[in-house]
């Protein structure tokens, strides 16, 4: 181990993992946002770049699953989503099956907006492999999903408490 003194000689095996994951954290969104803002999607709250991105992925993702990720109240969520629909980022409308639901969709600015923020987010991962290589990238996404699975299955024992 390092000198825990020196903070340049650290090293990642020094770091503690949660800490590693909030900078890494920064890595991916400070590019998102840069390219963003380079393109004119300068307007963006902090948190709408989960929900424009969890929109793009196509996989019928409910919008409310994506608010109860970002661990905000109700309260917070609506207004995310009511600032994305006035800067125009995303449409809502009644489901048709189900007039006292809402569907939220990406328009043609989000769209937009999601196509640039995977642009620079595909950039990341790429400079990431040519470091690393493809396996350890690969291997560092299982490692987090696995992360991912102890945490709801530590969230669902503590409900079950």
């Amino acid at each position: 181990m390092s000198d825990p003194t020196d903070v340049k000689a650290l090293t990642a095996d020094d770091i503690p993992l949660p800490a590693l994951l909030r900078h890494a954290r920064y890595t991916y969104g400070g590019a998102m946002r840069k390219a963003l803002d380079a393109a004119g999607y300068d307007d963006i709250p902090g948190n709408g770049l989960y929900i424009i991105g969890g929109l793009a992925i196509g996989l019928d993702i409910p919008l409310g699953q994506l608010l109860k990720e970002l661990r905000v109240s109700k309260q917070a969520g609506g207004q995310l989503v009511d600032v994305l629909v006035t800067r125009g980022y995303l449409d809502r409308k009644a489901d048709p099956e189900d007039r006292r639901k809402l569907v939220v969709t990406l328009t043609e600015r989000g769209q937009a907006a999601a196509a640039t923020q995977k642009a620079a987010r595909m950039k990341v991962d790429a400079d990431l492999a040519a470091i690393v290589g493809e396996d350890a990238v690969k291997s560092t996404r299982r490692t987090l999903g696995a992360l991912i699975d102890l945490g709801d299955a530590l969230r669902e024992a503590d409900r079950d408490e």
